[in-house]
């Protein structure tokens, strides 16, 4: 039997001890383009932007950047950190668990980019009512994740990291209830190479 916990145990230092293998080897092509473009649709220029399990910050964080948006990110990895404040000098890195943010202010958007699924069901469900309390008035959320509840493992590097994800409707009915008022779930979006990706926009409480 898969050994989810040791596993989950070890997927953060599993991506600081290859972080410099995982950058070099990261899809570059910015396939996810279109996807943060309907994140940032309609938010102020400059946005204050929130990238959860920012990893190296490459494409995405840069992309932000390059629009002129006020980025910050989060990642456990220091080397991934590392990596992220030497592409995007201009942003605001930090060293955090996603499941212990220590965080001011609120966000105009908010992504996690296969980030949030390297946690359990538990900690998913207990990080969206923080996530809607990070997002400003007004705002957006966007997760990547699974196509219905459970624990699986993926690789990085070679190495075997944890993922998990609730239901979709879950997802669905918890981010409405928390504010936001359209909620979609794309299953299987084939020009992001099959990623399920939700997108909670215009956050209409505080």
């Amino acid at each position: 039997m898969t050994d989810f916990t040791a596993i989950k145990s070890q997927t953060n230092a599993t991506y600081d001890r290859v972080a410099t293998e995982w950058d070099e080897a990261r899809n570059k092509d910015l396939h996810e383009r279109p996807w943060i473009d309907r994140l940032l649709t309609g938010l102020p220029n400059p946005a204050r932007v929130l990238d959860l399990g920012c990893g190296s910050a490459r494409p995405i964080g840069q992309y932000i950047a390059s629009l002129g948006h006020d980025l910050t990110g989060v990642d456990a990895s220091p080397a991934m950190v590392a990596l992220a404040r030497n592409h995007v000098p201009a942003a605001c890195f930090h060293e955090m668990d996603l499941t212990a943010l220590d965080l001011t202010g609120a966000f105009d958007a908010i992504l996690s980019w296969d980030g949030t699924f390297h946690l359990t069901v538990k900690e998913q469900r207990a990080i969206l009512p923080n996530l809607a309390t990070l997002t400003a008035k007004g705002g957006t959320l966007m997760l990547t994740v699974g196509h219905s509840e459970g624990e699986v493992t993926g690789t990085v590097a070679g190495e075997t990291v944890y993922h998990a994800s609730l239901k979709p409707e879950e997802y669905i009915q918890t981010l409405t209830q928390l504010g936001f008022e359209t909620v979609t779930y794309t299953a299987d979006d084939p020009t992001t190479h099959g990623h399920h990706i939700l997108l909670a926009t215009n956050k209409i409480t505080t």
